[in-house]
């Protein structure tokens, strides 16, 4: 007898990710995350299985035994696993680098840098590592155990997914693994990440934030930096190689086989949007980037200082150049791909995988003949697969690795997922449409209209987990991906700037009128919740139209010109997103200041025509705020301004604040308040559905 998907489903499944393949591909290791059942604590060690296409079973077994082990990577002689771990006998919290026996065996703590360690990388012949750690500059002495104040120099002072930042700053360090002695081989007022070796080990490649304009600007570029014997002995490491001249952005970096060039993920477009819209380029010294994909697809990459990038494989060639297999996303599917260098950004790569799956992992061995990928699909939360690739003409066979979900889901079958397509006049806008268990098209359902964040978000063909718990609670549960979404190019991901609650709006409600012709849709019971950007949309939706009985808004922002006061990402995001970085420079330049003084058509009276504030007097529908305390990102002010607006116009409204919650909290938050989170947004709409 199986039961429908409910909130508490983070305490019950497992997530897999960032996959490695040891040289010879013998060997995969992959992170395993959990929570304790006994203390509700996240749990992350790593696994490791020995891969066999020849019939045997791949079971994977437990590789570390610590409590918060991750990013596994196998030194390039296979006979060594580092990874990260949080915490150490002599009490250090950080998380540092350890390393044991490819085979098994004792793991011992290599480093122990102040600033811990965020991504390392092995170096060619496997005696030195090459890694990321926090630099914070020498502060004012202070009187222990007694309050202080902090001082603030610069606009990115602190990050909702890292925390206080101060003047702390990313830089690479090199480590000897015999010595375990640290050299540190970058500073600055910027951040140093995404290490990359040449093949000779002689240099290595990185993304720096160091651009003239990286206090107002979230662009980062590509250094190279000698480190060869001598190099980085002396007081002062030799000054770093622009490679990236003419890019505005860059998230990834890899090189050629060969040690002459390089390949990276960038973009020229302003402030993030490098993130939503990228491209594979080829860098090499004296020359413009070479585009070699077009926007057909994104490129997956990470998030510099939160994620480290994904593995680019540039493969040797006869004579064009070679070819580049990496993960890119498109129409919301993940896919694996294959790229000739040669290509020039006119052709579409070649598709290895056939879609359907978000893959947030991927790794190959030295020779890219296996190949290991991590991700989740719709009826899937999380598994990792392992495919050969070497000769094949279709799509590589793949085998599952990973059953760590199955006896769960096995008593909760996630809900079936319908996907089509809405004919607007600009685009074709996709949707997908979760039925509740037991579905009966002869029955009439409530709908809950589901809104991604981003703007520049998307829903993907993956198990997004509050989709799940709303099917479970037999509500039909409509996720659209508007104009303004990731992954279908960038004009379609352009749209939405500086236009918030226009035709993105109208996307959704078309998609919202189209489901309704089905009969069984109830009608009279519409739902709508949104996150971040969605809970925008949210509240700009019930200002709006009165066709929804009950709205929950999460992080919502709703007020965009003290957002911009506010927001850790006001400057690098907000001028973009809003059209607002106007010709003399910052917004709030001496042009802005004379109109402000004239009281005509100001910034703020511009932003506030785009504020669900401003329309909070029409609001009919019953609305919950849902909101982390910490968020830096869209600030809990947001929800308490509307809270209060709602509550003096005497509307129908309730606000829930989530103590030590960041933005990011549904993904990374305590599992009781996420739990919550989604218990609280159920209860709503059966209270008022």
């Amino acid at each position: 007898m199986t039961e429908p998907i409910g909130p508490d489903l983070f305490r019950h499944l497992k997530s897999v990710g960032d996959p490695a393949v040891s040289p010879d591909g013998g060997r995969c290791a992959y992170v395993l995350s959990w929570i304790d059942e006994e203390t509700s604590e996240p749990r992350a060690r790593i696994y490791q299985a020995v891969l066999d296409f020849d019939g045997a079973e791949l079971s994977p077994r437990p590789f570390t035994q610590g409590n918060n082990d991750g990013h596994p990577r196998y030194s390039p002689d296979g006979t060594t696993l580092a990874f990260l771990r949080a915490g150490s006998k002599d009490g250090d919290s950080t998380r540092q680098v350890w390393l044991m026996p490819a085979t098994g065996g004792e793991a011992a703590q290599l480093t122990k840098l102040l600033g811990g360690v965020r991504e390392f990388a092995w170096s060619p012949d496997s005696t030195r590592l090459a890694l990321v750690s926090d630099v914070e500059p020498t502060e004012r002495p202070r009187e222990p155990d007694q309050p202080a104040a902090r001082e603030v120099h610069r606009i990115r002072y602190r990050h909702d997914a890292i925390g206080w930042r101060g003047d702390s700053h990313f830089h690479l360090f090199i480590v000897d693994v015999a010595t375990s002695e640290p050299c540190q081989l970058t500073s600055g007022d910027w951040d140093d990440m995404a290490p990359a070796w040449s093949p000779d080990g002689r240099r290595i490649a990185f993304i720096s934030g160091r651009s003239h304009g990286r206090d107002v600007t979230a662009t980062n570029e590509v250094y190279v930096l000698d480190v060869a014997d001598g190099a980085v002995t002396d007081a002062e490491p030799p000054e770093p190689d622009l490679w990236s001249q003419g890019l505005a952005d860059a998230a990834a970096v890899s090189w050629s086989p060969d040690g002459k060039r390089l390949l990276a993920v960038g973009g020229t477009g302003d402030g993030l949007m490098v993130l939503w819209q990228a491209y594979l380029y080829v860098l090499e010294p004296g020359r413009p980037p070479q585009q070699i994909t077009n926007d057909s697809l994104r490129p997956c990459l990470g998030y510099p200082g939160i994620y480290p990038p994904l593995e680019l494989r540039w493969l040797p060639g006869d004579g064009d150049g070679g070819r580049v297999v990496f993960l890119g996303d498109s129409h919301g599917e993940t896919r694996i791909y294959d790229a000739a260098v040669a290509s020039c950004g006119g052709s579409v790569p070649e598709a290895l995988t056939g879609g359907g799956e978000l893959l947030s992992g991927f790794a190959m061995d030295d020779r890219a003949r296996r190949l290991v990928v991590t991700g989740s699909d719709p009826a899937s939360p999380s598994d990792a697969y392992v495919m050969d690739i070497v000769g094949k003409s279709d799509e590589p066979k793949r085998r599952r690795i990973t059953a760590h979900n199955d006896p769960w889901l096995s008593q909760h079958v996630p809900a079936p997922m319908e996907k089509f397509l809405l004919e607007r006049e600009d685009w074709d806008i996709e949707c997908r449409l979760y039925h509740p268990p037991n579905f009966d098209p002869t029955q009439r359902y409530p709908l809950v209209l589901e809104i991604h964040g981003g703007p520049n978000g998307a829903f993907y063909d993956s198990f997004v987990p509050w989709h799940q718990v709303l099917a479970g609670a037999g509500y039909l549960t409509l996720a659209v991906n508007p104009r303004g979404s990731s992954t279908y190019g960038e004009e379609f991901v352009d749209a939405v700037l500086g236009d918030w609650g226009g035709d993105d709006y109208r996307d959704l409600m078309a998609a919202v009128d189209l489901v309704c012709q089905r009969d069984y849709v109830d009608t009279d019971r519409l739902g709508v919740h949104g996150y971040s950007y969605g809970g925008y949309m949210t509240t700009w939706m019930i200002g709006h139209t009165d066709r929804f009985r009950a709205a929950v808004a999460g992080a919502p922002c709703i007020d965009l010109w003290t957002m911009y006061g506010t927001s850790d990402i006001a400057t690098s995001f907000g001028e973009t997103q809003w059209a607002i970085r106007l010709a003399g420079g910052m917004p709030v330049s001496r042009p802005f200041v004379s109109e402000l003084a004239e009281g005509v058509d100001t910034l703020a009276f511009r932003l506030l025509q785009r504020s669900p504030i401003k329309f909070a007097p029409q609001v009919e529908t019953p609305v919950l705020l849902l909101h982390g305390e910490s968020d830096a990102r869209c600030p809990i002010g947001q929800s308490e301004q509307y809270f209060q607006v709602m509550k003096r116009l005497d509307k129908e409204v309730e606000m829930v604040r989530f103590p030590g919650c960041g933005h990011g909290f549904l993904r990374t938050g305590h599992v009781a308040l996420r739990q919550e989170y989604l218990e609280r947004m159920l209860d709503w709409f059966q209270r008022w559905l």
